[in-house]
């Protein structure tokens, strides 16, 4: 048993607090009195709050999940682990068939091996290649597909059943039916690399869609005369909107009108970030595309932004310090609100006696000082 003891922490329904956690592999006790194991110090300026849950994130250390290996989903894990994530979904790209069934496989042979070191991997975000070719991005065109239920149940199959979120464009050919289906089998459907109309994102959502991917971008803009997906994705309350807020994807006006349009429990951070993150900026790759990483952006040759180098823990600040959220609905944007969207919010998400023991400690600059994963810590500063 381990406990922080007298420490400031973020507990579910009773906001930051001092008090003490007593922890295994589950939170036992939360409590100012009668706690007893190993203690583990911290600063006097540390919070503890529940671990990130980063739900649409490509890579991280030098690797991608596209690479299809065992040792680069080990990588990304222990990677991320340092700003404080315990949960992630390896997100896919637009690729051949080959390649995302070599994908799907690494994540379940990673998954089959029960790895304990780094943080847990989820499932799976399908990110394409079921998207429209004018919104793909940083998506390689010659792989982009119509939406075929044989050909996703045939990725889901080959990943262990681990598909957790499907991006796809509403409007093309078969997503409706792609849509319905993903609903019936609790697997998000989300609306993403889309040049969707207002009738055709009501069309999804009433088909079960609730999720709208990376919110502003390789999307229709909001416009008076057709809000496109960006106003659906604000009008629309059943919608939760993944954000990238690293300023660069998206502007800090933005990110307030975002928040100021959604409810509380229907915004989620997302790094979205791609294999450069957590190594010095210069020439990195995507879908087989070259990346120019400098100053913290990654864009390919014409310009074009290719996924990010965001941490989650800055992610948070930035929400904190720049977009003028509340700390504590900030911190709920990385953790409580995937873990909702996911349907894991009995497990993670929050810190409450009976949950994974899974937090992330910062300090007043948010740096992530430990993190903790099942009570076992994968990172130490």
């Amino acid at each position: 048993m381990k406990c922080f003891k007298n420490v400031s922490v973020y507990v579910e329904g009773e906001g930051i607090k001092k008090t003490s956690v007593c922890f295994s592999d589950k939170i036992e006790k939360i409590s100012r009195c009668g706690i007893t194991g190993e203690e583990i110090v911290l600063p006097e300026d540390a919070v503890v709050v529940p671990g990130f849950i980063d739900q649409h994130i490509h890579g991280a250390g030098g690797s991608d999940g596209m690479d299809g290996t065992v040792e680069d989903i080990s990588i990304i894990a222990n990677t991320v682990a340092s700003e404080g994530t315990t949960s992630f979904l390896v997100t896919t790209m637009t690729q051949s068939k080959e390649n995302i069934l070599k994908a799907m496989q690494a994540v379940k042979a990673y998954r089959d091996a029960d790895k304990k070191d780094g943080a847990r991997v989820v499932g799976i975000h399908l990110e394409g290649p079921f998207i429209a070719p004018a919104h793909k991005g940083a998506q390689p065109l010659e792989y982009v597909a119509k939406s075929d239920i044989e050909v996703f149940d045939e990725y889901n199959k080959a990943s262990g059943n681990a598909i957790k979120i499907v991006s796809l464009a509403p409007e093309t050919d078969g997503a409706e039916e792609l849509i319905r289906h993903l609903s019936a089998n609790k697997i998000v459907a989300s609306v993403g690399h889309s040049g969707a109309k207002y009738a055709d994102v009501k069309k999804a959502v009433d088909a079960g869609a609730c999720n709208v991917t990376h919110t502003y971008n390789a999307q229709t803009p909001l416009h008076h005369r057709e809000i496109g997906v960006v106003g659906s994705a604000m009008l629309f309350d059943e919608l939760n909107c993944e954000l990238i807020a690293d300023t660069i994807h998206v502007s800090v006006p933005a990110m307030q009108l975002l928040v100021k349009n959604k409810p509380d429990d229907k915004l989620t951070l997302i790094t979205d970030a791609m294999r450069a993150k957590g190594i010095p900026d210069g020439v990195s790759e995507l879908g087989g595309q070259t990346v120019y990483v400098k100053d913290g952006e990654a864009r390919l040759a014409d310009g074009t932004l290719a996924g990010s180098v965001l941490r989650m823990n800055r992610a948070v600040q930035n929400m904190v310090e720049k977009v003028g959220v509340p700390f504590e609905k900030a911190v709920n944007f990385a953790t409580l609100n995937p873990a909702k969207n996911l349907g894991i919010d009995n497990e993670v998400g929050s810190i409450k006696v009976g949950k994974r023991a899974d937090f992330t400690v910062l300090n007043s600059s948010y740096d992530v000082l430990l993190t903790v994963r099942g009570g076992e810590i994968i990172y130490k500063a």
